[in-house]
């Protein structure tokens, strides 16, 4: 190698490495700052972490009758539990995942925007017990007007500034009960954001209701951590014993869960 080469592999060496040093301990300081898993779930067990941490997570179906499991510390802030208890549902789901993060660290901004993406809902695939096959759970995803129109809107292009509040209104095409509507409304916490989603129609499938309007809520909580994005969830559905006794509730409950858990986690993973 001619000196001159040298002198420039030298020199760009010299100006990178230190910048690049400077990031990562920016980063390291930044997520010091953060709360960790530990102090926000202190009761969630070391097998239990192990799914938590990785991209399935953890989702726990719960029917009626069965406790809670999945409660964050006392003095968290974090009480998802009693707002869903409130509308007394009868069956109940808990999902629990922490995205890690990359070269930067995943704040509230980058959470906000995860959840942007709702076309991205469409289209993604689970496994079909009943045909033993991969099959599409949500056919199309979409932005629509209001709880008055159906007329679809774009996505916005991801946001550089966090809003405090935040009404939107979203049409998913069911591949088992066609057309569902949902109402989501995102605020921001003291820690992390909060997203809830509550069907403002009801679901019906051919001449029956399944589902009444307003008898379906979740309630994802997101906080940056130490470990990385914290993506918690409690939701209901109030759901008669007519139903009950013709569909697997909990399968049901399970598999749009796993849907929308995977949904937010690909679309943080791409913002990383």
């Amino acid at each position: 190698m001619s000196a001159i080469a040298s002198f420039f592999l030298f020199l760009v060496l010299f100006l990178c490495t230190p910048a690049a040093q400077a990031q990562q301990h920016t980063a390291i300081e930044g997520a010091a700052s953060l709360r960790s898993f530990g102090e926000v779930f202190p009761e969630i067990d070391a097998e239990q972490q192990e799914d938590i941490f990785s991209e399935e997570g953890l989702i726990n179906v719960l029917e009626p009758g069965h406790r809670p499991q999945m409660i964050p510390a006392s003095g968290s802030g974090i009480d998802l539990h009693s707002e869903i208890m409130r509308k007394q549902h009868n069956y109940l789901a808990e999902i629990l995942v922490v995205v890690p993060h990359g070269e930067k660290l995943l704040d509230k901004l980058d959470a906000y925007n995860a959840l942007g993406n709702v076309a991205s809902i469409g289209g993604r695939l689970y496994f079909s017990e009943r045909r033993q096959a991969m099959a599409v759970l949500f056919e199309e995803a979409t932005r629509i007007e209001s709880d008055r129109s159906n007329a679809p809107i774009p996505d916005p292009p991801p946001a550089g500034e966090l809003p405090n509040t935040e009404t939107i209104f979203i049409r998913l095409r069911d591949a088992n009960f066609g057309n569902t509507f949902y109402r989501a409304e995102f605020s921001v916490s003291t820690y992390g954001i909060i997203y809830r989603l509550t069907n403002f129609r009801a679901l019906r499938f051919l001449i029956f209701t399944l589902l009444k309007e307003e008898n379906l809520s979740a309630v994802l909580y997101m906080e940056p951590l130490q470990e990385g994005m914290l993506l918690y969830v409690v939701a209901g559905a109030d759901v008669s014993n007519f139903v009950a006794n013709r569909i697997d509730v909990p399968s049901s409950i399970a598999k749009r869960g796993g849907n929308f858990l995977e949904w937010v986690s690909e679309n943080l993973r791409a913002l990383k």
